[in-house]
């Protein structure tokens, strides 16, 4: 059973949840115009360091593959570490050494089963969920009970609103992997299927009494839990967050899911210190573009304008990645309505994340489209979803709706 469970640390912290995805590796998308710095103080990079284990590990696993170029274990070894990096520093361009690892088997449909785990992890870090999907259903069909592949697949799945299909593979992953996993893989589920609650209660349980919890789950764990407070409009999200930032502050998706909760809480102020030196990182410069907005701060029009130039970028290049961040930008920061609900119905077709409804139910709002609030609303009827502001944002345009 272990030999499954190498990377689950990993894919507990960000595959349980596709907005790191989105973070670390769809920002490669969003990279072509330089951040402009507001501050001579402010970190624009940082750039990898020689000493540091990490740098080690990664020149040791290069120079073992390059000994033994078509050995699957040393490429998927060496892949696996190159999508840790990936996301812990926030640089899209470790996915891409990640798949040059894997290049001998990269179009195999044969590929041996470690390879297409690795092969689905970038292929979902790139919003190619079906084929991601493919990759893992096979590999699955030959080792049922293999961890990592159950975990992903039903982290894809539950990223497409494919509920039912996911929570097999969370019941599946109950044989496979610790339980700290299983109620993480069930409680993402739950929180967004009517039974919030009961998933928070669950999580918040197994966090105080299963033994032996790394960092990384703590983190994941506490992070859910904030993000299931914030869209019940439940105060608790403040010591969730907190929580989570003492198991690992550093975690770029816990970063980017606080911001949004202050955000919305009107603590911008609280932001700016969070996101001002992870510039790397496109969706936290959106973050602090929108504080500084909201602070009435010079320095916002430089960081819009960078945004700016980095999404034409991105739609120039035929690149989709970042198709909520852009919805987001488009709305609140550039002021086009019409832009942002086209943006958002596009994002809506392909993911399904609560971050992804929030986006469409606020350019609904903004332009009052009868159809996509239909969306929307037949999204919470179908699904249960409990979202105290998208529940706010339906109410308010039905009714400018029905007045007009």
């Amino acid at each position: 059973m272990r030999r499954w469970i190498g990377d689950l640390q990993s894919a507990c912290r960000h595959l349980a949840t596709i907005a790191l995805i989105a973070v670390a590796s769809g920002a490669h998308s969003l990279r072509a115009a330089p951040f402009v710095p507001t501050d001579d103080a402010q970190v624009l990079e940082r750039l990898a360091e020689r000493n540091t284990p990490q740098y080690r590990q990664l020149k040791a696993l290069q120079a073992a593959l390059a000994l033994a170029p078509g050995n699957v274990s040393r490429a998927t070894g060496l892949a696996a570490a190159y999508i840790r990096t990936a996301r812990q520093e926030g640089d899209p361009r470790y996915l891409g050494y990640a798949q040059s690892a894997l290049a001998p088997w990269w179009r195999d449909p044969n590929a041996p089963t470690p390879v297409l785990v690795q092969r689905a992890t970038i292929r979902q870090s790139l919003h190619d969920f079906d084929a991601a999907v493919g990759d893992l259903s096979t590999a699955l069909r030959r080792e049922p009970w293999n961890a990592q592949a159950l975990l992903t697949r039903a982290t894809v799945l539950t990223v497409q609103g494919k509920y039912a299909d996911a929570r097999a593979d969370c019941t599946t992953l109950a044989k496979a992997a610790p339980e700290i996993y299983v109620v993480i893989c069930v409680a993402a589920i739950d929180s967004v299927t009517g039974e919030a609650r009961r998933a928070a209660d669950s999580l918040v349980r197994a966090l105080a009494t299963l033994p032996r919890i790394d960092a990384a789950s703590r983190a994941y764990g506490e992070t859910t839990l904030g993000e299931i407070a914030h869209r019940l409009g439940d105060a608790a999200a403040q010591a969730h967050f907190a929580a989570a930032l003492q198991a690992d502050a550093r975690d770029l998706y816990l970063i980017g899911a606080y911001s949004d909760w202050l955000l919305d809480q009107g603590r911008p102020d609280d932001v700016v210190p969070l996101v001002i030196n992870e510039t790397r990182v496109d969706p936290l410069v959106l973050r602090l573009g929108l504080a500084q907005q909201a602070l009435q701060r010079p320095e916002a029009a430089t960081t819009i304008g960078a945004l700016r130039a980095q999404f034409d970028a991105s739609r120039a290049r035929g690149d989709t990645v970042h198709r909520r961040e852009e919805a987001r930008f488009a709305l609140h920061l550039d002021r086009d309505p019409a832009r942002a609900l086209s943006l958002a119905r596009d994002n809506w077709r392909v993911q399904r994340e609560p971050a992804d409804l929030r986006i469409l139910a606020e350019a609904v709002a903004a332009t009052g489209d009868a159809d996509a609030l239909a969306t929307v609303r037949r999204w919470l009827a179908e699904t249960g979803i409990e979202y105290q502001a998208v529940a706010n944002l339906v109410g308010a345009t039905a009714r400018r709706n029905t007045t007009q």
